[in-house]
């Protein structure tokens, strides 16, 4: 079942200004630990691949804030939230502390997917429910 749909759509020359005014403050506000990682090997070889990285997981963090409902606002936050790839490079949610025990308890599982083209990266993230919703919900 269908719990909530979200999509976001990021401007990469925001998140580029967004870099120049903030330096590494703005990922590391943003990014969880294994993502840091990915945008400082990528940005190292490659600037703008690194803003590319950043934006998709700007973008898919703000898409998957909107399937759950709860915008960024707890457990819900940006660190909390991982956008890891797998080998194959499929997009996966991992989270992490309050925002992992609570998307469990509530039965929840998610999907999403990252794209991005020279000006803009989007996200799209559907977020299903596996169990019956819990009795005090």
């Amino acid at each position: 079942m269908i719990y909530g749909i979200g999509t976001d759509i990021c401007d990469i020359r925001r998140i580029t200004a967004t870099l120049q005014r903030q330096g590494d403050r703005f990922a590391t506000k943003v990014l969880g630990d294994d993502e840091l990682a990915v945008w400082r090997s990528r940005s190292a070889r490659w600037p703008q691949r690194g803003v590319r990285y950043l934006a998709t997981r700007f973008s898919a963090k703000e898409a998957f804030s909107k399937a759950v409902g709860m915008g960024m606002r707890m457990p819900m936050s940006w660190r909390l939230c991982e956008i890891l790839n797998e080998k194959s490079g499929k997009p996966r949610i991992v989270l992490h502390g309050e925002l992992k025990a609570w998307f469990e308890a509530q039965g929840l599982r998610a999907h999403v997917t990252v794209t991005d083209e020279t000006d803009y990266a989007a996200s799209f993230v559907v977020v299903e429910r596996d169990l019956p919703p819990p009795a005090n919900s």
